[in-house]
């Protein structure tokens, strides 16, 4: 039977010229990095060899990149690490209501710690509005993290306007001697390595990635921390990352991240050309030939690889069932919540009626996705919907 993988957006398979240059670093060259001798000194060289790669990507300085176990570390780690490192009671944070867990759930910790959160809406498309964000912002505002582009729906957020409203009240505050600081965090997990990112460009200071999203090994990530800036280090028992993360660093992951990177920048812009073209097609073929179905986040803004759809009077969790059946491996939201019952909290933020939520599915394309693999999915595709509606009590209009 034919197996086709759609769900890049949960994770990617290893790429293979990453996995080779990831072997030596398993037993040819053990050296830890903190070692003084000949092989620890191997090993520091190449991880700072990658951390320059990674670094040059996103038009940052090396220092500012610090290796973590993912992008759910990173963002723990640039959200708690600028709350615990203020010695102020009444911090207030704001964030998005369609942002990933790992930045709900650190927001939602800190409220018990008592920090104010503030979850910003978003329209039908899963946009942030830049003028509420604005004036959402209070004096004791020290953090703003929204994410660079969503992970269930695909929808890229004007990252750059936010950014620039972070710099002019960073400007404002400067005037006042007693004023907190304020910093910018983007959540760039679904975005590094898939379209152009600078840093400089964003006016963002912190900026969370993981190397599984662009077929690199599962457990290693990095935070961009702008030079300057001191947080507060999740990990304790070492120097090493500079003090901002202490453990052994992972060599073999970060020299695979930093490949993974480095092929990524060498493929992105006709890679995405053939995705976006891909995307379209899958787009308007499912939405041409499926009665009750609809096109989930923006239409225009979006991640060049992801197709969220609704197909009224179905279960998405009966879709992907009747679909992995076929071998067609998708999703019915993020990875991270695909246990759960619950409708999208990004599709509710959207305010869509709860069956509807509950009728989505993720199509995530990537580098071995093909024009024939489309067609056999929408065949598939057509095919459960008629056979699930046949046997549903909801009527489709």
């Amino acid at each position: 039977m034919k197996k086709l993988y759609l769900d890049y957006a949960a994770t990617t398979p290893t790429d293979p010229k990453v996995i080779k240059a990831m072997l030596p670093y398993f037993y040819k060259l053990p050296g830890n990095a903190s070692s003084l001798h000949e092989a620890g000194q191997i090993a520091k060289k190449a991880m700072n060899q990658a951390r320059k790669t990674i670094a040059q990507s996103i038009k940052s300085e090396p220092e500012e990149i610090v290796f973590t176990s993912g992008g759910s570390e990173a963002d723990n780690l640039a959200i708690k690490g600028v709350f615990y490192s203020l010695d102020y009671p009444h911090q207030h944070i704001i964030t998005s209501k369609i942002e990933h867990h790992a930045v709900l759930y650190p927001c939602q910790f800190l409220e018990k710690q008592g920090a104010e959160v503030t979850y910003l809406p978003v329209d039908k498309y899963g946009m942030v509005n830049v003028v509420k964000l604005q004036q959402a912002i209070k004096d004791e505002t020290v953090l703003v993290s929204i994410m660079h582009a969503n992970n269930e729906i695909g929808t890229i957020q004007p990252i750059k306007e936010i950014g620039q409203i972070i710099k002019a009240e960073k400007e404002k505050r400067k005037k006042n001697k007693n004023s907190l600081p304020i910093y910018f965090h983007t959540d760039a997990v679904q975005t590094f390595g898939h379209i152009p990112i600078n840093v400089n460009d964003l006016n963002v200071d912190f900026l969370s990635a993981s190397a599984h999203k662009l077929y690199g090994p599962k457990g290693v990530g990095m935070l961009y921390v702008k030079k300057g800036i001191k947080i507060e280090s999740l990990i304790h028992g070492g120097e090493h990352e500079k003090g901002r993360r202490a453990s052994t660093e992972n060599i073999s992951g970060i020299i695979g991240f930093a490949k993974a990177v480095e092929l990524a920048n060498q493929e992105m812009e006709k890679e995405n050309k053939r995705l976006i073209i891909l995307r379209d097609y899958l787009i308007k073929k499912v939405l041409d030939n499926i009665k009750g179905s609809y096109l989930n986040g923006h239409s225009e803004m979006r991640l060049p690889n992801n197709v969220n759809v609704s197909i009224e009077g179905i279960e998405g969790e009966s879709m992907l069932i009747e679909l992995d059946a076929f071998g067609i491996y998708c999703s019915t939201g993020s990875a991270c919540s695909s246990a759960t019952l619950e409708p999208s909290h990004v599709l509710m933020a959207m305010h869509l009626r709860p069956e509807v939520a509950h009728a989505s599915l993720r199509f995530s394309l990537g580098r071995w996705t093909k024009k024939s693999d489309l067609d056999y999915v929408l065949k598939r595709l057509i095919m459960t919907v008629n056979r699930l509606r046949e046997i549903s009590p909801l009527k489709v209009k």
